[in-house]
């Protein structure tokens, strides 16, 4: 499920600011595109409601690298104000997902957004199916049976 919450985000950011921005999904290396976009998950948890019922908390970071070095905060508080719109409401699975908890911080001249899609999931009890069982007795056997047990 986290990596389609994951797929959502970047279609969200793509459609937003475009194909001029790189979205990194994996592991940053050496030699990022700059300006992009790196989602991460934070530390998922997955809690027993009810039965099948789970309680899903996904907390995301989203990481804006700036393309201007000597002023990174104006560009990076414009950036955080397009997330905030586009990030409310993704689509995850056909389903509409609503993004909670957002905020940022800038750190040495990054952006860090960060925003929860926390859900309820039902986790399907696998069916085993049932095996026949006969028994074929006779009248016979059924009396016995019954006479010894002080039934008749």
């Amino acid at each position: 499920m986290i990596e389609f919450i994951i797929n959502a985000i970047a279609l969200a950011i793509n459609k937003k600011f475009g194909d001029s921005y790189k979205i990194y999904k994996d592991e940053i290396k050496q030699g990022l595109q700059e300006p992009c976009f790196f989602i991460c998950c934070l530390n998922p948890t997955n809690d027993l409601f009810r039965d099948r019922r789970y309680f899903r908390k996904n907390s995301f970071v989203i990481q804006y690298f700036p393309l201007d070095k000597l002023s990174p905060k104006a560009e990076c508080n414009a950036v955080a104000d397009a997330l905030y719109l586009c990030l409310e409401w993704i689509t995850v699975n056909g389903d509409l997902t609503m993004g909670t908890k957002m905020n940022y911080e800038i750190v040495d001249g990054i952006l860090n957004f960060f925003i929860n899609y926390d859900m309820f999931m039902i986790v399907e009890n696998e069916t085993v199916p049932m095996e026949i069982l006969s028994i074929q007795t006779t009248e016979k056997e059924v009396k016995q049976n019954g006479n010894q047990k002080g039934i008749e």
